[in-house]
């Protein structure tokens, strides 16, 4: 049989046609850095001094959803990273590039404007309840109606919780309770031993996780090339990793612009303190949630456990002492404990996390119970 003719161009067209899909696929970026270059010629004109309520929504929805699209599109090319590396390394390189976003996000709105004490608290806090009960709540509700049971490495998230729980309740919880504590700031030495501790905790746990306790990260399913998402499975690891820091430089850059109008409806307006916190936390906790329920809606649930347990064991393990840092550095005071409603939801959290990866396998039920939990949470805050 006569074998056809292989035309000569095809080779010379298959790496353009390669480089248009990809131009089309992060046409987003071109928004990113088009936002950046607004806001760096006209700071003033677009964030004045004393702005009109529908001038600062609209700079707000604007600034939002590009640091939003920004932060999703680091996600999912540190996602097409962690396929590429595998867990638990892959996971790592995704939780890490969202704890960078998280507390860049803090240093911004700690930094600018009036000294908010109860921002980070707010922010972590805010973290701990969208992650632990709203993402944990969707992913297991999806997956349970989808698969009825999945199942997940049981060490894994055991490991996780045990130090989310202490570092939680030492971070966050003991400060309030502390006799030496005015207003829940611990003293310098307190923050001191806190920071070290928790940095050395984390430490040693990411030794564990990609060495030591290795297998206690991995279930049984891995992903194949053809489970990545579909805009990134064309692009190889160093191409992502170089779209990974192009979408994080805007992110850096715009969300010290955010501030502003956080600040403004926090401190001008009287809006709830909570309320500004809540904003940064869907800012930072949606992007890698998503990835996580994607992941949990595919079967893969360790993967979904290894992202929302990490982004909480990092946000304590690592943003706390970066905010203790900053607060040092800076002179910018911060409150750390919580009281009232918020700590009996915050330990409310911790027992149900705990009474829901005691059994390797999951279900729906758990989920709504999760997202109950959440839904009290928002009503809190707005409720009169």
């Amino acid at each position: 049989m006569e074998t056809p003719p292989v035309s000569i161009d095809t080779p010379r067209k298959r790496p353009s046609r390669r480089w248009r899909q990809m131009l089309r696929e992060e046409r987003f970026l071109v928004v990113s850095l088009g936002t950046c270059v607004i806001f760096m010629l006209a700071p003033e004109s677009l964030l004045p001094a004393a702005p009109s309520i529908l001038w600062l929504a609209i700079v707000f929805a604007w600034l939002f959803l590009v640091i939003l699209g920004s932060a999703v599109s680091v996600v999912r090319h540190a996602e097409h990273l962690a396929h590429h590396l595998g867990e638990p390394r892959g996971t790592l390189v995704l939780t890490l590039a969202v704890t960078s976003i998280e507390i860049m996000s803090i240093a911004a709105v700690m930094l600018h404007g009036a000294n908010n004490p109860t921002l980070a608290r707010d922010t972590l806090f805010s973290v701990a309840m969208i992650v632990l009960n709203g993402m944990v709540g969707v992913a297991l509700l999806l997956g349970g109606l989808r698969h009825r049971e999945q199942s997940y490495n049981l060490q894994g998230a055991n490991a996780y919780l045990g130090l989310i729980i202490p570092l939680g309740v030492l971070g966050m919880v003991l400060p309030t309770f502390d006799q030496d504590a005015v207003d829940a700031t611990l003293r310098v030495s307190h923050q001191w031993f806190l920071a070290v501790s928790a940095l050395l905790l984390y430490a040693v746990f990411l030794v564990l996780q990609t060495r030591g306790l290795r297998g206690y990260f991995i279930s049984g399913k891995t992903a194949s090339h053809d489970d990545l998402p579909e805009r990134t499975a064309g692009h190889g690891p160093r191409v992502a990793a170089c779209f990974l820091v192009a979408y994080l430089i805007p992110v850096v850059f715009l969300v010290d612009k955010l501030a502003v109008p956080v600040d403004y409806v926090v401190e001008t307006l009287g809006a709830p303190a909570l309320l500004g916190g809540l904003a940064m936390a869907v800012l930072m906790a949606m992007p890698e949630g998503m990835g996580a329920i994607r992941a949990a809606n595919r079967n893969e649930l360790q993967r979904a456990v290894n992202v929302l347990l990490g982004s909480v064991l990092s946000t304590i393990g690592l943003t706390i002492p970066a905010v203790l840092i900053i607060s040092w550095v800076t002179d910018h005071p911060v409150t750390l404990g919580i009281g009232g409603s918020d700590l009996v939801l915050f330990l409310l959290t911790l027992v149900l996390s705990i009474m829901t990866f005691t059994s390797p396998r999951t279900h729906l039920l758990q989920g709504a119970v999760h997202l109950l939990v959440f839904a009290y949470f928002v009503f809190l805050i707005f409720a009169p």
